[in-house]
């Protein structure tokens, strides 16, 4: 199942901020959460425990369920290449991954919800099924009809745009649309967890 509680939550468990707006909430309150929090020491942790929160924080960033992260992993086996990178790769081409990266939302919960509310075209054609897989080449855009709802207008304004844009997205905020350029390489996908612990947690 999906997390669907209070999402700072997950920051302070998880020990780094997850969202924009976990950020100012976890330098205030930046230990777990809970009537013990303020006692609990990190660093005591077990081999198992780094593993298994390493794994939840990747599934936090990119809100999928255990069940999808485990077809995510079977995917990443295949993928010939070193596997916690290609399930980071994985992720992040998810088209609600790519609407968050591109500034078009302000959070993966709202990418989430853009998609599967029919908001999200992929080469014209509309596409609600957040974990839709998106390839090098395809162009991303919000339906026409969609286009004068609030948080759109705040997307082509720049508001939700990182400092940097992705490598491999093309990205036309006016124009409320992006296209995947090519496939990312681990290294350019920020994302803040070690997914050597992922692998080691799978791998047991």
């Amino acid at each position: 199942m999906r997390y669907t509680g209070p999402k700072v939550r997950l920051s302070r468990r998880a020990g780094v901020p997850l969202t924009r707006k976990a950020v100012r909430y976890f330098e205030e309150r930046p230990y777990p959460p809970g009537e013990h929090g303020r006692k609990t020491n990190r660093r005591q942790t077990g081999d198992y425990g780094l593993r298994l929160l390493e794994k939840q924080k990747l599934r936090w960033y990119y809100d999928v369920s255990e069940r999808q992260m485990r077809r995510y992993w079977d995917l990443a086996l295949r993928g010939g290449g070193r596997a916690g990178a290609e399930l980071v790769v994985l992720l992040e081409t998810r088209l609600a991954s790519l609407v968050l990266r591109s500034g078009l939302a302000p959070s993966i919960y709202a990418a989430r919800q853009y998609v599967a509310h029919g908001h999200i075209t992929v080469d014209g054609r509309k596409v609600d099924i957040p974990s839709y897989l998106v390839r090098p080449g395809q162009v991303v855009a919000v339906r026409e009809k969609s286009r004068r709802m609030q948080p759109f207008v705040a997307a082509s304004e720049g508001v939700y745009v990182d400092e940097r844009v992705a490598a491999y997205l093309g990205v036309d905020h006016a124009e409320l649309r992006f296209t995947l350029l090519s496939r990312p390489l681990r290294e350019q996908v920020v994302v803040p967890v070690d997914e050597q612990l992922v692998v080691e947690f799978y791998s047991r």
